[in-house]
């Protein structure tokens, strides 16, 4: 009987090696309209050049909004792209697309908004599955009865930085995903004892700028959603340490918070967690590609993807 209880133990390690093993880290990439050009290019290269990218990533959506958006949040969103093209695009490299509609601030009356509608309408109509990402549980509810087809994620602008009030979030069982607040990133005495099938929820905003001691965070989402709601408001200023200067890649690798390339394959896929969203819609062109090199790009063919981007005339970098 000892023997047997030895044998099933030794089972499970291995199985467990296993596992670690087989992990990958999804990516979860910003900009699904307006970075359309960029991806355009870069979707291809990946595809037909895998070997200039780590083995242990892949992408696993790509999110976003078009322009005058009224449930979008969390940052304006300006791509003009045709949405029939970007989904096109999406099914060919079979990429979920995400629709960022984390609008805190949503009515009723907000939800019979034709634009939003219709572009539910053609995502939960494709041949790949598609997300939405949500704040407002009223629009949730709205979106879960008429496009059923749809998948959903709890947007980052709930600042859900309790971690028991994160835990309780990811327990719904309506989201795919949850994205917890950035400052909870590495409070891994409390991570590491969630089940695997919580792990499984969670999604890292892994490169947040933000000062880790912001206390007017929602106040700037919310100021977001108020625009696109078009009312009016005064322009949120942010009070943080440096909060004018913009976003910075270098300053954001200096951050707590920051979850970086060995981050992800010597801790978070070791304990289990795989999904790592990368923020930058409100970017350019030009520093998501920096974000594509740094997280998913071997160091040696780095200048290849760079020049494979930049050289082609047809895209506005900046």
């Amino acid at each position: 009987m000892a023997f047997i209880q030895v044998d099933f133990l030794f089972c499970d390690i291995i199985k467990n090696y296993m596992n670690r093993k087989e992990r990958k880290a999804v990516y979860h990439l910003p900009g699904l309209f307006e970075f359309y050009e960029l991806y355009k290019l870069f979707l291809p290269l990946f595809r037909e050049h895998r070997e200039y990218f780590y083995d242990w990533c892949e992408i696993g959506s790509i999110y976003g909004a078009p322009a005058d958006c009224l449930w979008g949040g969390g940052r304006a969103g300006f791509g003009d792209n045709n949405a029939e093209e970007v989904l096109d695009l999406l099914e060919e490299y079979n990429i979920s697309g995400r629709l960022t509609f984390s609008n805190s601030l949503l009515r009723p009356e907000h939800l019979s908004d034709k634009k939003c509608n219709t572009l539910c309408k053609l995502f939960d109509s494709s041949t790949i599955r598609n997300g939405v990402i949500v704040h407002s549980d009223l629009l949730l509810n709205y979106l879960k009865t008429e496009y059923p087809h749809l998948y959903f994620v709890s947007s980052t602008t709930k600042v859900l930085a309790d971690f028991d009030d994160f835990i309780t979030e990811v327990n719904r069982e309506v989201f795919d995903f949850v994205v917890p607040d950035f400052r909870l990133n590495k409070i891994f005495e409390k991570l590491n004892r969630t089940t695997q099938v919580q792990k499984d929820k969670i999604e890292f905003l892994c490169n947040e700028c933000c000062w880790t001691g912001c206390t007017q965070r929602k106040i700037c989402y919310e100021n977001v959603s108020r625009k696109n709601l078009g009312e009016k408001c005064s322009e949120h200023h942010c009070g943080a340490p440096g909060g004018n200067n913009g976003y910075i890649f270098s300053k954001a690798m200096e951050n707590p918070a920051f979850i970086g390339i060995k981050d992800i394959q010597k801790t978070y896929l070791p304990a289990g967690f795989t999904n790592f969203k990368i923020e930058g819609r409100s970017l350019g062109s030009a520093i998501i590609l920096e974000f594509l090199l740094y997280y998913m790009t071997k160091p040696e063919y780095q200048l290849k993807v760079r020049e494979h981007i930049y050289l082609d005339s047809m895209l506005d970098l900046f």
